[in-house]
């Protein structure tokens, strides 16, 4: 599980979970990435844990850093292994990541400039975090060949026939503009975002667009999700 905090140096707070899909093939086969998609919320997260990790990991670690006399600002990033409702660290990251990043942002509601000046200016503890209740769930487009060998400079068309409104986003990664055109020039290409009160309809509506954009010079794990979807 990755859990997400901000903090401006005195005041720390939550900033959501996600679930990450690192291997390359379905059922969490294959070779590492940098990531075929996520989820958020994670199936893993309940009170008693959050307050577990906040105790036993965030605040020791602040504290630390504080005692070395560096007052950290920012994200904090943890990822966890869960094992019996007891969480362990497995490394830190000083930023949010990816695609968790894409999966967690678009629930937020409060603006993110407040969140940032807030932060900067050490006032986070006068500042409200609302999130929606949806869940959100992220599938990456990967170039054929990813995480080895892939074509670069390989166009993308149909990009005007996918949906996307208030609950469908669609991030850019691996993508440059040539002229008039979009090109592909990354492993990983695009990512796609679903909010849905269900994780099942949220990868249904990727799934969609995915057939819409209809390019055949990449790939996508169709499991995103699996462990918290129905079959």
């Amino acid at each position: 599980m990755s859990y997400f905090i901000i903090s401006d140096g005195k005041t720390i707070k939550s900033f959501g979970t996600a679930q990450d899909h690192k291997r390359v093939h379905e059922g969490d086969k294959g070779q590492n990435t940098g990531g075929m998609g996520a989820y958020s919320p994670s199936r893993l997260i309940n009170n008693k844990l959050e307050k577990k990790i906040i105790e036993k990991i965030i605040n020791p670690t602040l504290k630390g850093l504080f005692e070395l006399g560096t007052k950290y600002k920012g994200f904090l990033y943890a990822g966890l292994m869960i094992v019996d409702n007891e969480p362990y660290l497995i490394e830190y990251n000083v930023r949010m990541g990816d695609p968790e990043c894409q999966t967690i942002l678009p629930k937020l509601n409060t603006d993110l400039i407040d969140i940032f000046l807030a932060c900067s200016e050490e006032k986070l503890d006068r500042i409200d975090i609302n999130w929606m209740t949806k869940k959100s769930l992220c599938v990456v487009l990967c170039s054929n060949g990813y995480p080895n060998k892939y074509k670069k400079n390989i166009k993308i068309k149909n990009l005007d026939k996918i949906n996307l409104d208030e609950n469908n986003y669609l991030f850019h990664a691996g993508t440059k503009k040539n002229k008039n055109e979009i090109v592909a020039v990354g492993g990983r290409v695009l990512s796609f975002i679903a909010l849905s009160d269900d994780f099942s309809l949220a990868r249904k509506n990727i799934h969609e667009n995915l057939k819409k954009l209809n390019w055949s010079m990449g790939f996508y794990r169709r499991d995103i999700a699996f462990k918290v979807i129905d079959k």
